[in-house]
């Protein structure tokens, strides 16, 4: 009977746009100031994408970096998995335009959408389709346009979120080195606290919904930070059993970058020191899904995830979904 083969993470990249919205240049749109975002947040810039560009343009970007970094080409792909909330179009979806970008012909492509946790839920399928000898190569890209659907006249929201791509080539391992476990979870009965009503069939595009701006993401701040505080130290805790591991054994947390304060609790629930949780969030705010493949390809690149370094993924976002890796690089 063959051994069960580990999904092995061979190549990352990442796409951020050239443009940078600071605290202090969103002081001169709503009333808010640096200092009031820095302690909440941690954020201090975010970047934004440009006028001519779209989520599949960050996400093309961020595919041929990790092929690039993997030694492969895009014949070698099997499967195209997009995380993504803002889709270049209703459809086809943003998966497909990359294909075509990158010219995966042989390759499978579909859109998930799972909100700020959907480039773990993308991770969990690739490990399905390649533990199950479904697929060799699997390429799974977190990006988001935020800004597009970003009311910046809100100064609750638009302070958080920014654009971005992060991508992730994953193959079949020989060794125990990939994804060691995954866990999702989501509960729809919460979807009103964090959502975008419009550009779906159910408020379609109008004068009416546009005016009542249903186009932007709209959010009950305190609710949202009160679950995900709880969801994401209860995805940190489940995946270290899951993959029957102790604190001790963790060398990274790796959690999608939305708020310091959510991020400091997560490690506190897992009694993780603050030396060993990785934090962005001040560079490029909240971009959903491409945080964390961002991350982790920025830590890569920088020398700090080294081989053999176990590391936790936890991620939450609207639906509410959450979800959690353990993988060791």
């Amino acid at each position: 009977m063959s051994k069960k083969p580990f999904t092995k993470i061979v190549g990352t990249g990442r796409a951020i746009p050239e443009k940078e919205l600071t605290n202090f240049d969103l002081e001169k749109i709503v009333d808010t100031s640096d200092e009031w975002i820095r302690t909440r947040t941690g954020i201090e810039t975010r970047h934004i994408i440009a006028e001519d560009q779209y989520t599949s343009d960050l996400g093309t970007e961020a595919a041929l970096k990790a092929l690039q970094d993997a030694k492969l080409t895009p014949e070698d792909l099997d499967v195209i998995i997009f995380a993504t909330i803002t889709g270049d179009v209703g459809f086809p979806a943003t998966s497909i335009f990359v294909q075509k970008n990158i010219g995966a012909v042989n390759a499978t492509a579909f859109d998930i959408q799972a909100a700020c946790s959907g480039f773990i839920f993308g991770l969990d399928l690739a490990d399905a389709l390649i533990t199950g000898k479904r697929a060799k190569t699997v390429l799974v890209i977190g990006g988001e346009t935020l800004s597009r659907i970003t009311d910046y006249s809100d100064r609750n929201t638009c302070v958080l979120f920014g654009d971005g791509a992060g991508a992730a080539v994953v193959q079949a391992s020989d060794d125990d080195h990939g994804i060691l476990a995954t866990y999702t979870k989501s509960d729809g009965r919460l979807y009103e606290l964090l959502k975008m009503e419009g550009l779906g069939t159910k408020n379609l595009p109008n004068d009416e919904t546009w005016h009542k701006g249903f186009q932007y993401i709209e959010m009950a701040g305190r609710d949202v930070f009160k679950h995900a505080v709880t969801c994401m130290g209860d995805a940190a805790e489940t995946i270290l059993e899951r993959a029957e591991l102790g604190n001790e054994d963790i060398d990274w947390l790796i959690p999608h970058q939305a708020n310091i304060r959510i991020m400091d609790a997560t490690a506190r629930r897992i009694k993780l020191p603050t030396e060993k949780v990785y934090i962005n969030v001040n560079k490029y705010g909240n971009t959903s899904a491409a945080s964390i493949p961002i991350a982790i390809d920025e830590m890569r690149k920088d020398g700090k995830l080294k081989e053999g370094d176990v590391a936790v993924l936890v991620a939450f976002g609207g639906g509410f979904t959450w979800a959690s890796a353990a993988i060791r690089f």
